[in-house]
């Protein structure tokens, strides 16, 4: 019996896939190739996603997929980041997306991962915690919130002050627009 119910969860898992993954591919790649610079980068990493998406799907309950596989698209940048920069452990790359979504018109990625490498840890250490369980991790407000044992309020405030630091340390550097500047 069990032989049987293999194929059925694989076509599942397959329907799925084509269902809530295929369609967002393309807005996969465009950020994957933001977030590395490189065409050949976003495409190895868009595969890894993809791969890691799959082993997943049948644990996605069919809700939101764009952000699911925008989170194992930057868990997995990271995890790749981590590797080749071991001193980069205690930072979080992706947080430029969440910073400015226009910061990569204004610095090569690059420069903009090593000035945020080098402001994150300047910031208080319940910043930095918020700034790595919503941007780092991908946890939701209420999800840091309860991680942290502190209310989700309290979350929201210190993600805001820890990314205005951020983009005005960017700014000092000439790396990113100042707050309210237009491009």
């Amino acid at each position: 019996m069990a032989a049987s119910g293999a194929p059925a969860r694989a076509s599942s898992a397959h329907q799925r896939f084509e269902r809530y993954v295929v369609p967002e591919i393309p807005y996969l790649y465009d950020m994957a190739r933001r977030l590395t610079g490189s065409a050949t980068e976003a495409e190895d990493l868009v595969q890894d996603t993809l791969v890691r998406a799959l082993g997943a799907i049948e644990r996605f309950d069919g809700e939101r997929p764009r952000p699911w596989l925008v989170t194992i698209l930057r868990n997995t940048n990271i995890n790749r980041v981590r590797r080749r920069r071991p001193e980069m452990a205690d930072t979080d790359p992706d947080t430029l997306v969440a910073l400015d979504d226009s910061a990569d018109e204004v610095a090569a990625p690059h420069e903009l991962t090593d000035a945020v490498a080098d402001l994150v840890p300047s910031l208080p250490a319940s910043f930095r915690a918020v700034l790595d369980l919503v941007d780092g991790r991908g946890l939701s407000y209420a999800e840091a919130a309860a991680t942290l044992h502190i209310p989700v309020g309290t979350v929201m405030s210190r993600l805001h002050r820890a990314r205005r630091r951020l983009r005005a340390g960017l700014a000092e550097r000439g790396l990113s627009r100042p707050a309210g500047a237009r491009p």
